[in-house]
């Protein structure tokens, strides 16, 4: 033990001004809704509204920090999920964020669901600089750091899934014509530029399109003069209810497309069984993650793992539902950037370590699909590999592709 004379010569030091660290004692930096025990995360779902088959996200996401929370925490620190419905509203989706972000004091909101959603709320998020991120959409406008760098993204965006798509048709039937049904607003018209912008010069193999509303009760007209323009490759980009609207309608109608199908309505419980499987049988998308209704993962340890997982903590949770996957996948990555961010839970330091994602990949990730980011990259992931509906499960085909915006390559 140090005597008195090392104690006089310490606090000597201390008073000439010299700084004693030691890591023991570094420095805990804290802004709203981060302390010593707690870190307080927002979240806002459509749980009621045409979207709210999207809700199990939210719910699977509670389910994975409740079990973070009973195995200790991150750092040693609980985690409050604090998730809100806005029925898949802009102006609630705002109500909510204020709510989150000047009551709760969360000290970020993530996974907020919806391109309308994260669009209404990306400029308030900014103007307080409070963390918008890991956006449950594929919206292209949430990966720009030039002009909003507290908004992130996190699955591969809809114009890099056009792409993958566009290299598809090119590759394998330069000579097709090509309908489209879309969701007329962001996501939809994101979804749509990839596609042309990624068929480039045989962008004339679009000969119609047709939109709809997500609140629009029936799509059936829709449907019905997209078969009459004699097409023989038909898109669906729809949330899940209008996606399986169409898929039923294109069935009914004994219209035999090659079917192409967006890839956030490609949940086996919440789409295609509602529409009817003979209906989606041969319908291709594209995926990133394991799927729990491939037999590929039936004795995969990770969907092992998570099955168990849905037991214990979500019994109530459906396991053939994708989006079951897809909140746990993304809490994973959201409790990685708190990992990185120790003891300096500020929400410049949670950017920067979001910003900072090298290779980051979890088990349930497709084999070569990495999360890759920089302060000058907001899309985590760009790859994803196609898939095609047996009339029972997806199962995979062909290489995991990159469709970056910007420019193509394949790995």
């Amino acid at each position: 033990m140090p005597g008195r004379r090392e104690n006089l010569a310490a606090l000597a030091i201390l008073a000439a001004g010299v700084l004693v660290t030691t890591p023991a004692l570094a420095e805990k930096n804290y802004d709203p809704g981060a302390t010593d025990t707690e870190v307080k995360i927002g979240n806002i779902m459509p749980y009621s509204g045409p979207a709210s088959s999207y809700g199990v996200i939210g719910k699977s996401e509670a389910a994975y920090f409740r079990m973070i929370n009973d195995q200790g925490g991150i750092n040693g620190r609980k985690i409050n999920f604090i998730s809100y419905d806005d029925a898949y509203s802009p102006p609630k989706a705002i109500e909510q964020a204020r709510k989150l972000v000047e009551s709760d004091e969360v000290l970020l909101i993530f996974q907020a669901l919806g391109t309308p959603s994260n669009s209404a709320i990306m400029k308030y998020m900014n103007a307080k600089k409070v963390p918008q991120l890991f956006v449950a959409s594929g919206g292209t406008k949430f990966g720009d750091p030039r002009n909003f760098p507290w908004t992130m993204g996190f699955q591969p965006n809809y114009q890099s899934e056009g792409r993958i798509y566009a290299k598809y048709i090119r590759d394998n039937f330069p000579n097709s014509k090509i309908a489209v049904f879309w969701q007329n607003d962001d996501a939809g018209k994101d979804q749509f530029k990839g596609l042309k912008d990624g068929l480039g010069d045989k962008v004339s193999m679009i000969i119609a399109d047709k939109s709809y509303e997500v609140s629009d009760p029936s799509i059936d007209s829709q449907i019905v003069a997209l078969h009459d323009s004699g097409a023989d490759i038909f898109f669906s980009w729809a949330a899940p209810k209008g996606s399986a609207q169409a898929i039923r309608k294109v069935g009914e109608l004994g219209w035999k497309p090659k079917f192409f199908l967006a890839n956030t309505a490609t949940s086996v419980a919440s789409v295609l069984k509602p529409a009817g499987l003979d209906y989606a049988k041969d319908i291709i998308s594209t995926v990133y993650l394991k799927d729990p209704t491939d037999p590929t993962w039936d004795k995969d340890p990770a969907v092992i793992k998570w099955r168990e997982f849905m037991d214990k903590y979500y019994p109530d949770g459906d396991k053939a539902n994708s989006n079951n996957i897809y909140g746990y996948v993304q809490a994973e990555a959201m409790a990685q950037v708190l990992k990185q961010c120790g003891d300096n839970l500020t929400r410049e330091n949670v950017m920067k370590q979001a910003t900072n994602l090298k290779d980051f990949q979890t088990d349930l990730m497709l084999p070569g699909i990495m999360v890759n980011t920089s302060p000058d990259d907001y899309f985590p992931i760009e790859q994803m590999q196609l898939m095609r509906f047996n009339g029972q499960a997806w199962e995979l085909f062909g290489d995991v592709i990159t469709g970056e915006v910007g420019h193509e390559r394949s790995q």
